[in-house]
């Protein structure tokens, strides 16, 4: 099977859905399948080391990536424009694959399904216009959010399969009228051999010294939630201090990331500490220096976007504390595999005794560590999460399930906490 992937962003990007995509096509390479990739210039940020994929690459030189609005525009009609004319010089592919970097991406796939006969399967990282109008780019009942909307809608209608992130994802375009029958849910993955070495498959210890470690990682941005946690570490601040006290680590970016930088600064916080970002390889000791992994989501935002930190802190053996709304999905796999705790936007009061609570019982932590790793292991590996999306395109490559991932720490955990 020919398999033709479009996204601005593939190796050597450290662009997230660069990085899914990579994962997939080396899975499917190896299965046999033949696989194009037409994607942008690796100008976003690079991943130093990484091997090359297993695939055909045919990277667009005019489409250098900006993050200044006006370029950005610009960068995204170049590669619309660049990626259909590179798409019609190719062969026919049995199967076209558009992911949503950049928006209206889809639109390409639709006409390479129209004029060349393959199957389109759109893969929904986030939901556009929804999360432009949620974190209010654009105006809701505006004209450009309006033909923004039907632009966006017009392939989905059209497609074979719509691949989203979550249930809640898969709400959202069951309100825009996709039909239900061709939206699939497939929830993405992480990368356990940035948490690993050799054939040890076992979280990484807790970290021994010191009081409860909150780690938020990766980009901070217009999606997530950074007044209640930021009001929660003033509170914890005043409350309790050295070295057996609450502390916050944010490593990483952002546009939050700067401001509660700033925040910390004006009010003189001597519980948190900021870094850079890391490579992907040294993402595993970096999510493992702490006891619980951060994950935050403003609720205007549920089913336009899904954080897709939640498997790598789950990678790490790390519970997760949710700060978002309960039908997202993060809080969903919370629920399920009772890996952590979920706390709605704004309930400062709430974060604060939970912390101090897990500060005092540090076996709760662990439990609930043990928990989400044994459910990544399961579930959200990537040997498991690459062939969901196999199967959906078509490949036949059975799941890697290695029988060490069943290792005895994982056996009688019961199912979920209370919080």
């Amino acid at each position: 099977m020919k398999i033709l992937f479009l996204n601005q962003f593939f190796w050597p990007d450290t662009a997230a859905t660069g990085q899914l995509l990579c994962d997939l096509t080396d899975y499917l390479s190896t299965a046999g399948e033949s696989v194009d990739v037409v994607c942008g210039s690796a100008n976003y940020g690079r991943i130093t080391g990484a091997p090359e994929p297993k695939a055909n690459i045919f990277r667009l030189k005019n489409s250098a990536f900006s993050r200044k609005v006006a370029g950005r525009m610009g960068s995204y009609l170049s590669f619309l424009v660049g990626a259909l004319w590179q798409s019609m010089r190719l062969s026919p592919p049995d199967v076209v694959v558009t992911l949503t970097t950049p928006p209206l991406l889809s639109l390409v796939g639709l006409m390479i399904q129209k004029f060349r006969g393959a199957k389109h399967i759109i893969w929904e990282m986030d939901v556009y216009p929804d999360v432009a109008i949620d974190l209010g780019v654009l105006k809701e009942n505006g004209l450009a959010a309006k033909l923004f909307g039907w632009l966006a809608d017009l392939p989905r209608r059209h497609a074979d399969r719509v691949i989203v992130l979550g249930e809640c994802m898969r709400t959202r375009l069951l309100r825009h009228g996709i039909a239900g029958e061709k939206i699939v849910v497939a929830e993405n993955w992480a990368d356990s051999d940035h948490f690993t070495s050799g054939e040890k498959l076992t979280p990484p210890s807790f970290p021994l010294n010191g009081g409860l470690s909150v780690l938020y990682s990766g980009n901070f941005g217009l999606a997530h939630d950074p007044e209640t946690i930021s009001k929660a570490m003033l509170e914890l601040n005043s409350r309790s201090k050295g070295p057996d006290a609450v502390r916050f680590v944010f490593a990483g970016g952002g546009t939050w990331h700067g401001w509660l930088r700033n925040f910390s600064r004006e009010h003189a916080l001597g519980n948190v500490v900021f870094q850079p970002y890391c490579e992907r390889q040294e993402l595993g000791a970096r999510l493992a220096s702490g006891h619980i992994g951060l994950v935050t989501q403003k609720a205007e935002s549920l089913g336009s976007a899904v954080p897709s930190k939640t498997y790598g802190i789950m990678a790490a053996g790390r519970p997760i504390l949710f700060i978002g709304p309960k039908d997202a999905t993060p809080a969903r796999i919370i629920e399920r595999y009772g890996c952590g705790w979920q706390i709605d936007c704004g309930d400062v009061r709430a974060v604060v005794e939970l912390l101090e609570l897990l500060n005092e019982q540090p076996d709760l932590v662990v439990a609930a560590g043990n928990r989400a790793y044994a459910a990544f292991i399961a579930h959200y590996q990537r040997s498991v999460g690459v062939a969901r999306i196999a199967s959906i395109l078509g490949s036949e490559r059975e799941a890697e399930t290695p029988a060490r991932q069943t290792q005895s720490w994982a056996k009688g955990l019961t199912p979920k906490i209370g919080s």
